[in-house]
């Protein structure tokens, strides 16, 4: 049996998305790709506002939130830490050898620009990670007003996950001057895993090209010469890059503004939802995230087992990550959700908890 995916990533995926994936093959290194490839790279330029490179990588996005590391860190990063998520950043960033520091805030709470004025001000840095929302958490942080605050520091490199929140909102990536924006596909896109979406600007173009160690597989400048073509330095997820092209016929088709709308709205009827149960919200409302709730278990509620039983009924949700399993649970609704999907899910939650009283 299908269970319903309402957990944060991967999503449920549209029927018209799958049959797209079994689009017949061609060569990668062909005119049809290439047309492919530069039709899609055109699109998600729109969605995300942007004239910079934006390049399709093969990956998960901690592969390129790794690349980025390799490719923009040069003397030392201030890596913005609010959830499991940022904390993995920074380990991953360590891990490829380069001098960093996490700059943390209890889970729950966003990044602010107040912190980050205060750790880029003292002039140690020369890169910056932020994840826009914490999926662990349900936080997303207030990315426009922490952009206000990177323009004061144009030699610092500014590097944004949005991963769970590109395309759920307006995330306009040139005006607010990020250097490389990346996010996976399998969240608000509503594409089943394996497709990794990166932005590059000018700056941070020219920041890799003097990065020694950056490697090859996620090399920025590789990447933009093989972009140069339409295409990319190795053989890319075709079936994914059509599947892509097909969500934007969708997501275009809905139209942007909706789409925010949308996800605006079911946001806050999850949020009302829970609430109305007894429930509270993990982080405080101002900073909610607009793609999924995470919600402490102020009732005591036997999480595992409301899991297994939603289970047997079809659907599928999240008892909460890292530090915080037990104590949360997580409902998604993104993509291409719709309120009915939800109420079909609070219809089961609602049989449920009497048994487990």
């Amino acid at each position: 049996m299908h269970k319903k995916l309402f957990i944060p990533g991967p999503v449920e995926v549209h029927p018209d998305i799958l049959a797209a994936m079994a689009t017949p093959m061609v060569g990668h290194r062909t005119k049809e790709y290439a047309e492919l490839h530069g039709r899609v790279t055109s699109r998600l330029k729109q969605l995300m506002f942007t004239d910079d490179r934006v390049f399709l990588a093969t990956s998960s996005a901690f592969g390129v939130m790794e690349g980025a590391i390799r490719n923009l860190v040069g003397s030392r990063c201030a890596n913005f830490c609010n959830g499991a998520f940022s904390d993995k950043w920074h380990d991953v960033t360590l891990r490829c050898g380069k001098q960093a520091d996490a700059i943390r805030f209890d889970w729950g709470k966003p990044v602010t620009p107040e912190a980050v004025e205060r750790a880029l001000a003292t002039g140690k840095y020369d890169s910056m990670t932020m994840i826009h929302n914490e999926t662990s958490t349900g936080v997303m942080s207030p990315l426009a007003e922490i952009a206000d605050v990177m323009k004061k520091f144009p030699e610092v490199m500014f590097i944004v996950d949005t991963v769970s929140s590109m395309s759920a909102l307006k995330i306009p990536v040139k005006e607010m001057g990020i250097d490389s924006c990346i996010f996976g596909v399998q969240k608000a896109f509503a594409l089943p895993p394996g497709l990794t979406v990166f932005s590059a600007s000018e700056k941070a173009l020219q920041r890799a090209a003097g990065m020694e160690g950056r490697g090859y597989y996620f090399d920025y400048i590789e990447f933009a010469a093989n972009d140069d073509k339409d295409n990319t330095p190795s053989t890319p997820c075709i079936s994914q890059i059509y599947a892509m092209d097909k969500q934007l016929d969708r997501i275009f088709a809905e139209g942007l503004e909706t789409r925010w709308t949308r996800h605006r709205n079911l946001a806050d009827y999850v949020r009302n939802w829970v609430m109305s149960r007894g429930f509270e919200l993990f982080p405080a409302a101002a900073v909610c995230s607009q793609t999924l709730t995470c919600t402490r278990n102020t009732r005591g509620v036997d999480l595992a087992a409301l899991k297994k039983k939603l289970g047997e009924r079809g659907f599928a949700i999240d008892d909460g990550y890292g530090k915080i399993k037990g104590t949360t649970f997580r409902i998604a609704h993104m993509g291409d959700m719709t309120r009915g999907d939800l109420d079909g899910l609070f219809s089961a939650i609602i049989e449920i908890l009497p048994e487990l009283a």
